[in-house]
């Protein structure tokens, strides 16, 4: 039978008991009090020896196995204490009496113990998790440091995310080192990591796992970052310094250098630097890990950015034909965005010319979310159909799927032709200007965008015949020439959201304005350093965000928070409601998801009658919403890094990539004079004003030019012609 001794200090804090093993914890606990007269609380509790918490913990639990031992308060990450109210033993330990007079008391087995007189709250056993004078268990996450206790001084929370489980681990294992403690893994799966300091003993701990289970970031979902363990614990053959954390650490001192430190060199970085005693193998593989990090190694040519689609097409004399490039960040990336994808070209300016195709979606933040790219010799039928084709096999042909592009009819045919159950979608902003380029009525375009926006069918009959009625060809036009339903919200067969322009697209034709006279593959390099950018300041943005929705989402939503205040709201069954007020009154199915003003069913934004129906219903707005516009979904479409694929002479290009011939394309012959770099303007842009002339004062010639008779003095414009 061993005897254990277990303390609870009289502090106006939640803390656990202390264990004393021998006489130096005694020491150190009568250290630790300043009133040296004053007697000290223990308790006593008599248990087998083959039992004892601390030694069966020590015994049979190994790390980095199933981490099943039953160590002190092992339980508390399996049991979620966070749903619970935890106990307040401050107010009884403010209270708690100092025992001068013990009474001796015996057990069963004849062993005399210490105990309270009567009237004095009882001390708890060691194995339960209890505050002072309480049965309820502590929360223990609400630990703090205390004299007797110390924190590991790391910036770690719960909430918070990582993007793999390999940086979670390298963030802890350095975390540890710099506070010299070890920690061992009680559970470890790919879903799962659970870890606690090697002293069983200890209140330091954390659990984390997947955010869902086909990602891989993880969040750090319970934490105690306050040790209670002895200083006996501290070990210099770390058990947190592999090699992998060691390349990490010195990976940096080979940066710009041809050789850098020697095995021997890490083995001293490591004592110096991080306070661990290492071996020459571990020193020499860390050395060789720094290398592959810095310089990187022959996989690495094909693992940097896993999933990434490329295709080369050449024609009978094996001159470059066609060019499609996909990152694999961004197809897996893909199922976290609305299905609607935008298609446009745009033209190179190099020596052999070309067109620069893209295909690009938009987030839950309404930012551009580029797919893929393509480079062809112009925009004709058949390079939109292998373009498409190649784009059908990343992203699929289903109904959900939206095409939006331009009325370019080499464009419309490629898409009926490639995509069968898509849905094609024509661009309200190329319709309009096409619509005062053609008809010269710029001034019915507010009509116009009333009838684009529209989602129910009776209010863009109204605006439809207003149009009808002042330019009859503009409404003949957009109805037969175009087709309602390939341009308006309400007739669109499928679900292209509140996207009703190209705008994503065209974002990408200024971000390469400078690039497009770039040798085609630094152009791919510009294109692979903007998406990397993108990529990792989107990530920083989501990783900040506080709120269940993206920002841009959230404000839309939040004013309607305060329109929905003043509607009177009726339950017409357990899922629907009856919302009266405002210009239109709205009945709203909770279950469904939809409203009869419609743009609940589009947007997949809770509109304001679905506001002041989950008000009403006691259901949260949030749940309403579409998971595309979540932070999660945000946060899951940027988790992944766009890795850069390094310098040429690193590159292993497989043999049948080495061997293929690929010639430059065929290109006419130059026409005399500066080659063309500016392309002519789509119908509807601005275009730069014509020269004017100097002395008739008119544009479109010069004054050399002039065939004016009558003009004004050189430099001034005449003053009887407008300007």
């Amino acid at each position: 039978m061993d005897l254990v001794l277990s303390y609870t200090p009289p502090l106006n804090k939640k803390c656990s008991p202390l264990v004393l093993k021998d006489d130096e914890d005694v020491a150190a606990l009568l250290a630790s009090q300043s009133d040296s007269t004053c007697k000290i609380p223990l308790g006593v509790t008599v248990e087998p020896t083959e039992v004892c918490a601390y030694e069966k913990s020590g015994q049979e639990s190994s790390d980095d196995t199933d981490g099943s031992h039953d160590g002190f308060r092992d339980n508390y990450f399996d049991i979620d204490y966070c749903d619970s109210e935890p106990t307040d033993v401050g107010s009884s330990r403010q209270t708690l009496p100092v025992f001068r007079n013990a009474e001796r008391t015996s057990n069963d087995n004849g062993v005399s113990a210490t105990q309270p007189v009567e009237g004095n709250p009882p001390v708890d056993p060691l194995l339960r998790v209890t505050g002072a004078g309480s049965d309820e268990p502590v929360n223990v996450s609400t630990i703090e440091a205390s004299d007797s206790t110390f924190s590991d001084g790391s910036d770690l929370h719960e909430g918070k995310y990582f993007n793999t489980k390999k940086d979670l681990k390298r963030k802890l294992s350095d975390i540890a080192m710099k506070g010299n403690f070890e920690f061992r893994t009680r559970k470890s799966n790919r879903s799962l990591w659970v870890i606690q300091c090697i002293d069983p003993n200890c209140s330091w701990r954390l659990r984390a796992s997947k955010i869902v289970p086909e990602s891989t970031k993880f969040v750090i979902r319970k934490y105690v970052g306050v040790h209670s363990c002895s200083l006996l614990n501290r070990n210099a053959n770390h058990r947190q310094a592999t090699y992998v954390m060691i390349g990490e650490q010195i990976a940096p001192q080979y940066v710009g250098v041809e050789k850098g430190p020697g095995p021997k060199g890490v083995q001293t970085f490591a004592r110096t630097e991080l306070g661990a005693q290492i071996s020459y193998y571990k020193a020499w593989r860390g050395r060789k890990h720094a290398h592959t990090l810095i310089r990187g190694s022959p996989e690495q040519s094909f693992h940097l950015n896993p999933g990434t689609v490329t295709r080369i097409e050449v024609d009978g004399e094996s001159r470059f034909k066609y060019l499609f490039l996909a990152f694999g960040v961004a197809i897996r990336g893909f199922r976290y965005m609305r299905k609607v994808v935008g298609i446009d070209g745009m033209f190179l300016k190099g020596q052999y010319r070309g067109v620069l195709l893209v295909a690009t979606a938009q987030d839950g933040n309404g930012q551009c979310y580029p797919l893929a790219w393509g480079i062809v010799d112009s925009e004709n039928e058949d390079a939109w159909s292998w373009f498409l084709t190649q784009l059908k096999e990343i992203i699929g042909d289903t109904d959900e799927l939206a095409l939006i592009s331009d009325r370019a009819p080499s464009i419309k045919k490629a898409i009926s032709t490639v995509f069968e159950k898509a849905h094609h979608g024509a661009c309200a902003w190329h319709i309009a200007q096409n619509i005062k380029n053609k008809f010269k009525c710029a001034d019915i375009m507010g009509s116009y965008w009333s009838v684009v926006n529209a989602y129910r069918c009776e209010d863009f009959t109204g605006y439809m015949i207003e149009i009808l009625n002042r330019y009859p060809r503009v409404a003949e036009y957009l109805e037969n020439e175009v087709g309602f339903e390939k341009w308006s919200r309400c007739h669109y067969p499928g679900l292209r959201y509140n996207i009703t322009t190209m705008n994503m697209v065209e974002s990408l034709n200024s971000m390469l304005v400078n690039a497009r006279d770039f040798p085609y593959v630094a152009l791919l390099d510009v294109i692979q350093e903007k998406m990397s950018k993108w990529w990792n300041d989107r990530r920083i943005v989501a990783t900040a965000i506080t709120t269940p929705l993206t920002p841009s989402r959230e404000s839309e939503l939040r004013p309607r928070f305060a329109q929905s205040n003043g509607r009177h709201t009726s339950q017409l069954n357990p899922i629907t409601y009856h919302i009266k007020g405002g210009e239109l009154e709205g009945v709203v199915d909770i279950f469904n998801k939809t409203c009869t003003c419609k743009e609940f069913d589009i947007d997949k934004l809770p509109c304001v009658h679905a506001v002041a129906a989950a008000h009403h219903a006691q259901v949260s707005v949030y749940s309403l919403v579409s998971p595309y516009y979540t932070k999660e979904y945000y946060l899951l479409a940027y988790g992944e890094t766009i890795y850069p694929v390094g310098s040429q002479s690193q590159w292993d290009v497989p043999n049948e990539v080495v061997t293929r011939i690929v010639l430059p394309r065929e290109v006419k012959e130059k026409k005399r004079g500066r080659l063309k770099t500016s392309r002519f303007p789509s119908v509807g842009e601005f275009r730069k004003r014509k020269n004017r002339c100097g002395k008739c004062g008119a544009y479109g010639h010069y004054k050399k030019k002039c065939n004016s008779q009558t003009g004004s003095t050189e430099g001034n414009p005449p003053t009887n012609v407008p300007i």
